[in-house]
């Protein structure tokens, strides 16, 4: 049974908080440009560039880990420049349509396809989520797109069960992630491959965690923290977090419950300046009050952190979020005090990642 509210960004979002709760340094738009090593060769820090003014800035470190997903590969040559791959690159892509498809709070799980995977069509804030397909790729990009074929895969399967068959024009959104797999032999068949992940250290200490997935992060994490506790020298802790509660996790049902025990925060916004409660858009189920939210306690920089990572509106309806974009825009620049040419800069970034969710880009089979 699924109450159609869980959101995977909004679980990042509060485990990112709940490391700040915990008195952990977070930093967003900061690129790691290079790893520094003693005389010995051994890691003792990385350098990295604010990307939003440019400063490049030290920082010393006893273990520093190495946890970037589908860019570890490339990561890891920072330190070691012969590193050779040992990650193995799938894509998966899911469609978004009208809640019309499946009215229901159940889901529907599909357990055997044509491609050895199985399909899965879930209501999901207001809506429903067709996927997934497993499609082996060459490299990884920031903004995979998804393939025609995978497209016509799930319409094709998804519409021998659903009473009413999706077709390409009911489609709101669609967008590609990419897996990281950790690498078996020569095989070319991802969906073989292991979720399970992989931690290795180079010679320098530099610590590196691939594979796995979002069931098992907790586990990663107090592995790789564990080897870590190693490379610093440092004593040696049973793990806490299993029972460590992240944070908004009093449950609160009715507006804003995604947003768990923040959601009176949000509705304070409201009561304070009613014109906040007012709809993003009409398709979207989101209002003016998260976008100060966002700005004010998640740290959002960006129309795009907005509309897609801290709200899911792109990946909801992607027409909806582009038509919505400077609205958002002049909201942010007054949380941030910046200007017009600010605005219109984000729209037109914004944008050119938006119209890749758009199956308008995207040609039929």
């Amino acid at each position: 049974y699924f109450d159609g509210q869980f959101d995977d960004t909004r679980l990042l979002i509060d485990l990112v908080i709940t490391a700040h709760d915990q008195s952990a340094a977070m930093l967003n738009y900061a690129k790691v440009t290079s790893v520094e090593k003693n005389s010995n060769g051994k890691i003792v820090g990385v350098k990295f560039r604010d990307a939003e003014t440019g400063e490049n800035i030290a920082v010393s470190a006893k273990a520093v880990i190495n946890a970037t997903g589908a860019f570890s590969d490339s990561i890891r040559r920072l330190s070691d420049i012969e590193a050779q791959n040992i990650i193995a690159f799938s894509q998966g892509i899911h469609l978004v349509f009208d809640r019309k498809f499946l009215p229901s709070n159940n889901a529907l799980m599909i357990p055997k396809t044509s491609d050895g995977r199985v399909l899965f069509v879930i209501p999901w804030q207001g809506h429903v989520l067709i996927g997934t397909t497993d499609t082996p790729i060459d490299a990884a990009v920031l903004e995979p797109a998804a393939q025609a074929e995978e497209i016509e895969f799930i319409l094709k399967t998804a519409g021998k069960y659903l009473a009413q068959p999706p077709k390409w024009e009911d489609i709101l959104s669609v967008f590609a992630g990419i897996r990281p797999l950790v690498k078996s032999g020569n095989t070319k068949n991802t969906a073989s491959l292991s979720r399970g992940h992989n931690i290795e250290i180079d010679a320098s200490g530099f610590l590196s965690i691939t594979g796995g997935k979002w069931t098992t992060y907790r586990r990663m994490a107090e592995d790789a923290v564990d080897q870590a506790l190693k490379i610093a020298n440092l004593p040696e802790k049973a793990s806490t977090t299993e029972g460590l509660k992240i944070h908004g996790y009093s449950g609160i049902d009715g507006d804003f419950s995604t947003y768990g025990s923040d959601a009176d925060q949000i509705k304070d916004l409201i009561v304070n300046s009613p014109e906040l409660a007012e709809r993003l858009h009409p398709d979207l189920p989101y209002c003016k009050a998260e976008i100060i939210w966002a700005v004010r306690n998640e740290m959002a920089r960006t129309v795009e952190d907005v509309l897609a990572r801290r709200t899911r509106s792109l990946f909801l309806n992607a027409f909806a979020a582009m038509e919505k974009a400077a609205a958002v825009a002049e909201v942010m620049a007054q949380e941030l005090g910046k200007d017009t040419d600010w605005i219109a800069a984000q729209v037109n970034q914004f944008n050119e990642t938006a119209i890749n969710y758009s199956v308008e880009t995207t040609s039929s089979p």
